[in-house]
């Protein structure tokens, strides 16, 4: 019974094997069928379509085919047909020719109906695991590489389950006879559009066309049904990839001009480095289509990242840069940028508000400056296009989206796209859907793929994510343009990731001037014979009467002429600013000329009444029936405590900062690991109910009426990707606050690309005013090399202020020191002072990055607190703080005036304590080290004119602050005397793990700083 279920279910649409098996039964000229659709019986004396027996397993049903048979040979399928002659004559004489049936024939033909139910179903089901395999597996051979003598996938291995020779059918137990046999479409694929049934023949057909042409499709892995649904429809419905001839005509146009001006960088400059887009022109129209579709889905703005390969044609034919500013850029004499040194023009980005001509809808583009580190771009464009949409309120990323160009080398290759991916579906971080665009040479610089990646695809880390992977043999443009305006709908419709990966080939070596031929040889002789995608097209359109030749000359024509005006006018273009290059204007925080509105920064003090009630909400719990962690409680008690007694903590300082500046309607975003509590469960600025999942409180946005918003948020465990992300971020908006904390100041390490290549040095390259924060906990409590030092080394070798010049300006020293520099780099030792350089990062009229090296057991000293009146009205950062002492009112007396930073203040000032010489030494601290503070170091030299001075530093020698710091004593003493060091001994690892090792090394370096006599021995 059951095999005649299954078959009932499987026959419902007719089937030439079963769903036929009866063409009439009853008796007389009127037919009594069973309609399986209706499930009930009709009559009529002819049939349209296959009808279904009632049941097929009943003797009655046996009995009524039998006679049917014996009236009329054709009333029964040509199976039963030879079936019931069989056993016809195989029967005794006179037992077929009985009025019933015997038993004998019931058993016979029940066990026939049987095998031939159980033969359907089986080959229904063969033919269904054929359309899955072809679903899941057709991307393997599908016909990808232009050049077509490389596999995609790097395999030339058919899948054993794909159809593609007539003998492999066997594989699904059938044979070339079922070719032409009809069965019934699973509901899983498009393939048979209106109809229900095809040929075997004809599925596997169209199997193909979906699958195994110029398109292949990665799919089949995302576990969502709707997702693989809408693909399924996108790929397989027939005739679904059609292209008016307004459309092919455009194509062709944008064809023409990302192809014409890459030959006219050739002709004009042969013996520059370009880095052109030869053998994927396509990428411009495929760009552009991405572009149009989002536009008419309603986006506005998109931000955009790539590596240099293509960038110059992007900045010209879909930013749509004046030609006249690329070319001048090949000028050899052009003159140095009168701010900052500039970036070679295939690193360099643009903003730009236009027209969609498309849509005629308003769009901004923007194309972020990336220097050769060549996915270090993804974070920040993904960080830039979360803080717009957040800026926005576009909460479903409806307005502004990203789109990533990548490399295919690179792609696989470099772990910040993996970080990249990972963060794209987080809370704080998604953007609600990012397309990416592979531009697949299928080799690196030199490197052939075989040996630079272990995966079949360099697009296989999307699959993380379960983000649809299209590729797509680039010298098929109607394929190309087909699959963009899918990738632009589906993140339109699923605001999720999609990759598209343009298989093409790199028409030159790795720069023009490169010989790919020493290493790709078999790959460049069949690029030498390579017709141009653009002539193939062309011809392709010529022949199909949509253009015609002379059409397709004019539209040459006049792009070429387009770019020889641009040339001449190139010629007289004055480029002494490098600002056209901008890709985050601040229009509103910067004067026309770019500069900034004012050159002082206010007090950066706060009233009482502000403190007070920013204290008390620190340490309350602003939800009413919110049950905090008994732990969390007493937290909040000594924080009221300390608010009663008008005093502050690290904690409070911070919440202070924060607090005030969401009062004046600066939003605050903290992100990284563990941020929330804080790795040293100081912060707990989200509190958890204990008591009900999911219920958070987060105080500070509970602070003011119309206050900004506050967000603080846990990042995955990444480095990289995540300051790249707050780097992006922080471009956005000016008047923000932005900050990045490492679990522990050493693990920056792993961002280290962003600071070199961003953080640094991007005003000077892009002029790229940025304020990120990063806070990065520092300090040598014996927790070993991994745990101590966020090398501030290396921050104040990158620092650019000269050692050997002291600084004369007319204004504000601060503040014009400040706008020289590249960044801003503190070590804080009080909380007032981190309060006020948190507020004075906002209150600057310009932006920098700023380095805090911030405290680890400071965070609860008892020493390393606050007076509120440290922050009252009209007080500020103190870049140095001098000492106050008893060796302040008695400067004569001095005879060693030590210099420091940091934690290890409070070691010096307990030792200095302990051996009672309060009168004999000053204690000096450098809260602002970079820029060098040489006008307060200067009243402190003079003020201690005869004693002696000495760095201080809990880090090893070779480490810390006293390379950076040396130069910089002996500039402002003129050399007159010398500068001692203090700490320990140069060593290869930043700290040792050894408590007790740590222990000894710091009692031997404060013995040292407080022996008098030991330097003027060593002098001696």
């Amino acid at each position: 019974m059951s095999q005649f279920r299954a078959l009932a279910g499987v026959l419902k649409g007719g089937c030439a094997g079963g769903s036929q098996l009866l063409r009439g039964c009853g008796r007389g000229p009127a037919r009594r069928w069973v309609d399986p659709k209706r499930g009930c019986s009709s009559s009529s004396s002819s049939r349209t379509e296959p009808l279904l027996p009632a049941v097929a397993s009943s003797s009655s049903y046996v009995e009524e085919m039998y006679f049917a048979w014996l009236e009329d040979h054709k009333n029964v399928h040509e199976s039963w047909d030879g079936f019931f002659r069989n056993i016809q004559a195989s029967s005794p004489s006179g037992e077929a020719g009985e009025t019933r049936p015997s038993t004998l024939l019931q058993g016979r033909v029940l066990s026939h109906s049987l095998d031939m139910a159980q033969k359907v179903v089986e080959d229904h089901l063969a033919v269904h695991t054929l359309i899955r395999a072809y679903q899941i597996r057709g991307h393997h051979v599908a016909q990808l590489d232009p050049l077509g003598i490389l596999e995609a996938d790097l395999d030339s291995f058919v899948p054993s389950d794909l159809i593609t020779t007539i003998d492999k059918l066997g594989f699904y137990g059938l044979d070339e006879s079922d070719l032409d046999r009809s069965f019934q479409l699973p509901s899983t694929t498009f393939i048979g559009g209106q109809d229900t049934t095809l040929p075997l023949r004809e599925i596997i057909r169209r199997l193909e066309t979906s699958y195994c042409g110029h398109i292949g499709v990665e799919f089949m892995f995302i576990n969502n049904v709707d997702q693989c649904q809408w693909i399924r429809q996108k790929f397989e419905s027939p005739g679904i990839m059609q292209f008016t001839n307004a459309e092919k005509r455009t194509l062709l146009a944008r064809l023409i001009r990302s192809t014409r001006f890459e030959d006219f960088l050739a002709r004009k400059w042969s013996s520059e480095k370009r880095f052109g887009l030869e053998g994927c022109e396509v990428l411009i129209p495929a760009l552009k289509t991405i572009i149009d579709k989002s536009s008419a889905a309603g986006i506005d703005s998109v931000i955009m990242g790539m590596p240099h390969r293509g960038r110059l044609n992007v900045l010209a034919n879909v930013i749509r840069k004046d030609l006249d500013q690329i070319f001048c850029q090949f000028d050899p004499k052009l003159e140095a940028a009168d701010e900052g040194s500039g970036d070679v023009k295939y690193h360099l980005g643009m903003y730009h508000e236009r027209i969609n001509r498309e849509t005629d809808k308003d769009i901004t583009l923007s194309l972020m400056a990336n220097p050769s580190h060549l996915e270090a771009v993804d974070p920040v464009v993904q960080g830039k296009a979360k803080a717009e949409q957040f800026y926005r309120g576009d909460t479903q990323g409806k307005k502004v989206m990203s789109i990533l160009m990548h490399g295919d080398a690179a792609f696989a290759g470099q772990g910040v796209v993996y970080e990249t991916f990972h963060l794209s579906e987080l809370p704080s971080y998604t953007t609600h859907g990012t397309i990416h665009v592979v531009v697949n040479n299928q080799i690196g610089f030199t490197t052939d793929p075989r040996v630079a990646r272990s995966s079949p695809y360099p697009t296989d880390v999307a699959r993380v994510v379960n983000a649809p992977i299209f590729h797509v043999n680039a010298d098929d443009p109607e394929a190309v343009m087909y699959v963009c305006r899918v990738a632009a709908e589906w993140r339109s419709t699923f605001n999720k990731d999609v990759v598209i990966d343009l298989v093409s080939y790199r028409r030159f070596g790795h720069n023009e001037m490169d010989e790919p031929m020493f290493t790709q040889p078999l790959m460049y002789k069949q690029i030498r014979r390579q017709e141009h995608v653009l002539k193939k097209y062309s011809d392709k359109l010529i022949a199909e009467g949509v253009v015609t030749l002379q059409e397709f000359e004019e539209e040459v024509a006049k792009y070429d002429k387009i770019c020889e005006e641009a040339y001449t006018s190139s010629k007289d273009e004055k480029i002494s600013h490098i600002r056209h290059w901008l890709d985050s204007p601040w229009p509103d925080f910067f004067t026309a000329e770019g500069e900034p509105r004012s050159m002082s920064c206010l007090p950066t003090g706060l009233g009482e009444d502000v403190l007070q009630h920013i204290g008390q909400t620190a340490s309350s719990v602003p939800l009413q029936d919110f049950k905090i962690h008994p732990g969390v409680s007493r937290i909040l008690r000594g924080r009221a405590d300390l608010v009663k007694n008008r005093q502050m903590d690290w904690a409070l300082g911070e919440y202070m900062a924060f607090g005030s500046l969401l009062k004046d309607g600066i939003h605050v975003r903290l992100s990284g690991q563990d941020v929330e509590r804080g790795t040293f469960s100081h912060r707990h600025h989200v509190l958890h109910d204990q008591e009900v999942d999911k219920r958070v409180c987060v105080p500070m946005n509970h602070l003011w009426e119309n206050q900004a918003p506050y967000t603080v948020c846990n990042s995955s465990l990444s480095e990289y990707g995540v300051l790249g992300f707050e780097l992006g971020f922080a471009m956005s908006n000016p008047n923000a606050l932005i900050l990045w904390e490492a679990q522990f100041g050493d693990f920056h390490n792993t961002a280290q690309c962003i600071i070199d290549q961003f953080i640094s040095s991007g005003q000077a390259k892009w002029v790229r005013n940025n304020g990120i924060v990063l806070l990065l906990p520092h300090g040598m409590e014996g927790m070993g090399p991994e745990h101590s030092s966020a090398r501030p080394e290396r921050f104040l070798q990158m620092s650019k202020d000269d050692p050997d010049h002291f600084p004369e300006f007319s204004g504000d020293f601060e503040v014009q020191q400040l706008y020289d520099c590249n960044w801003i780099v503190v070590n804080c030792s009080t909380p007032a002072n981190y309060c006020h350089v948190l507020r004075r990062q906002i209150l600057l009229p310009f932006r920098k990055p700023l380095i805090i090296f911030t405290p680890k057991s400071l965070l609860r000293h008892p020493d390393a607190r606050s007076s509120f009146d440290d922050l009252a009205k009209g007080t500020k950062f103190k870049r140095l703080i001098p000492d106050e002492g008893h060796a302040s009112q008695s400067p004569g007396q001095v005879k060693r005036v030590i210099f420091c930073t940091g934690k290890v203040y409070y070691e010096l000032a307990k030792g200095r304590k302990q051996k009672n010489l309060e009168r004999n030494v000053a204690i000096i601290r450098l809260e602002q080290i970079s820029p060098f503070p040489f006008d307060l170091v200067r009243e402190e030299a003079d003020k201690y004119a005869n004693a002696e001075l000495v760095w201080c530093q809990e880090e090893h020698k070779n480490m810390g602050y006293y390379d950076y710091v040396r130069p910089r004593f002996l500039t402002v003493v003129a050399n007159k005397k010398p500068i001692w060091y203090v700490g320990r001994d140069p060593a290869a690892a930043p700290a040792t793990g050894n408590k007790s090792t740590h222990l000894n090394e710091l009692k031997r370096f404060m013995d040292t700083a407080f022996n008098l006599s030991a330097f003027q021995e060593r002098d001696l």
